[in-house]
């Protein structure tokens, strides 16, 4: 092997290890990373986790007992959505770095991620942006007439 074939196989190592270390890092940091937020009628808490799964759910001043079934559904429904967002925003933060090319003398680049299939609706805009089919629930719940 040529000492320049040598040197560019060092060099895109170097470069792979690095690129293995930042993950790493990345991982660790959002490892414990949630969010926490109330429904726009402070009737919900919901906290969610990295992966956009909801771990906590808290009814603060019991403002839910004058809610009907469909206004505590919406707020619930209102309260995951946004914390799912907010963490989807937040994993994109700590792993945008990684997607930008590098290129170098060894021509390797960033990853590509498709972050629309990794967070799905997590990345609807609650506020009226890109709605999914998922997203519509709240707008389908009825109550029980019974």
């Amino acid at each position: 092997m040529s000492e320049s074939m040598e040197a560019k196989l060092a060099q895109a190592m170097a470069e792979l290890t690095a690129v293995q270390e930042a993950v790493a890092r990345a991982e660790g940091e959002l490892g414990q990373a949630s969010a926490t937020i109330r429904s726009r009628d402070r009737a919900v808490e919901a906290t969610v986790g990295p992966q956009g799964e909801l771990t906590a759910l808290k009814f603060p001043d019991n403002k839910y007992l004058n809610m009907t079934g469909p206004q505590l559904a919406s707020s619930v429904m209102e309260a995951v959505q946004e914390g799912r967002s907010r963490m989807a925003r937040r994993v994109i933060e700590v792993f945008e770095p990684l997607t930008r090319a590098g290129g170098g003398a060894t021509g390797l680049r960033g990853v590509d991620i498709d972050w629309d299939r990794a967070f799905g609706s997590a990345l609807d805009d609650p506020a009226g942006g890109r709605r999914r089919s998922r997203a519509r629930l709240h707008d389908e719940i009825h109550e029980d007439t019974d």
